[in-house]
């Protein structure tokens, strides 16, 4: 019996849908945004991330609900969705005004960072059309009652975006678990969303409103202490240094205040260089810890997606694997794998990723 029970696939069109904003990542490779003359093009973001990786590394039926402005880059989105195999069926085009005055879509300029440079990401995502979604301009009872969903993940990148954003977060989520759809939640804490619309506060007010509803909570220490105000007294508070007791101390004083919690999973980093990370997670379920296998010194290429890479890892772990001590180990794997290759999104395969739960050796297959 897998560690969380769902819907049956077969009463099911989609075994997972992500609601949020998908950019057009521009990298300018081994070189920096200041001075490129080339960018490569990726599509990326954070929610849809996880739907990719469970479409193309996990072999699972996932859907995108997002929005886009209806020209030549909302386009070039869409061709590169296509070819991550996620069901764009529920994305909405919006009509563009040939400037960009009223809509647009993101973009996300990122350097990966190497050695003592560390990875720098610069979005222009003002009036996107993601951003514009409200209440009502998804017919949720459609696709999680009629068409049949087995998970819905959303986060707290999607929900920073404007004021209905995260009511559209809240509709979406409530609407999921009146039909019976286990929903996972990303706090994804991100600074530059927050800053000019409350800071940690406004973060704060947004996201415990929104745990309630929440069945898996996901997200690394500083999320939980910014987004959910979880302080870990007795702790030193170096982040990057948080011990292992310290993340079980947090966890718990989650658990103890929404109860509704059926699992809580947060990566472990340890950033020596923008190359070089110490490596691992740990998560929560029914009243035991389990940690996966720490990968210390673990050789970074591009880190961007790696937290979401041990999202859907983890959620396809729950959904088969029968012990939570498994599925934390997926996670592992294929977030430290998506990190060995460019761009936001996993070139893992199932294979890979079972090949290194079970260590069984870098040497090469022939």
């Amino acid at each position: 019996m897998p560690v969380i029970e769902t819907r049956p696939a077969d009463e099911c069109r989609f075994d997972q849908v992500s609601l949020g904003e998908v950019m057009l990542r521009l990298d300018p490779g081994e070189g920096r945004v200041r001075t490129t003359r080339n960018f490569r093009v990726w599509e990326g973001g954070g929610e849809y991330n996880v739907a990719r990786g469970l479409r193309r590394c996990f072999g699972l039926r996932t859907a995108i609900v997002t929005a886009a402005a209806d020209n030549e880059i909302g386009r070039l989105l869409e061709d590169l969705m296509l070819q991550g195999g996620v069901d764009l069926s529920w994305m909405k085009w919006v009509r563009y005004d040939g400037v960009g005055r009223e809509v647009r879509n993101g973009l996300n300029f990122t350097e990966r960072g190497f050695g003592v440079r560390g990875a720098v990401g610069c979005s222009d995502r003002g009036h996107t059309a993601a951003s514009q979604l409200r209440p009502g301009d998804i017919d949720w009872q459609r696709l999680f009652g009629e068409q049949g969903v087995r998970w819905f993940h959303t986060g707290g990148i999607f929900a920073a975006l404007s004021p209905t954003a995260a009511e559209v977060t809240e509709e979406a989520l409530t609407a999921a678990r009146e039909h019976g759809v286990i929903t996972s939640f990303d706090l994804n804490y991100r600074p530059s969303l927050w800053k000019a619309i409350g800071g940690p506060q406004r973060a704060q007010e947004i996201n415990r409103r929104l745990a309630p509803l929440v069945d898996v909570m996901l997200g690394n220490e500083e999320d939980f202490t910014a987004c959910l105000g979880l302080e870990v007294e007795g702790v030193d508070q170096n982040l990057a240094e948080l011990p292992i007791e310290g993340y079980r101390r947090m966890i718990a004083r989650a658990v103890q205040q929404y109860p509704n919690f059926q699992v809580i999973a947060t990566t472990l980093r340890g950033v020596k260089t923008a190359t070089v990370n110490d490596w691992g997670a740990i998560c929560w379920h029914a009243g035991e810890f389990y940690e996966a296998t720490p990968r210390p010194g673990l050789e970074i290429l591009d880190r961007v997606g790696g937290g979401d890479s041990f999202a859907s890892g983890l959620i396809y772990g729950l959904m088969t694997a029968d012990s939570a001590g498994d599925a934390v180990e997926y996670g592992a794997a294929h977030g430290a794998l998506a990190m060995t290759t460019p761009g936001d999104t996993t070139m893992a395969s199932l294979a890979d990723v079972e090949k290194l739960v079970g260590n069984r050796g870098m040497r090469v297959d022939r």
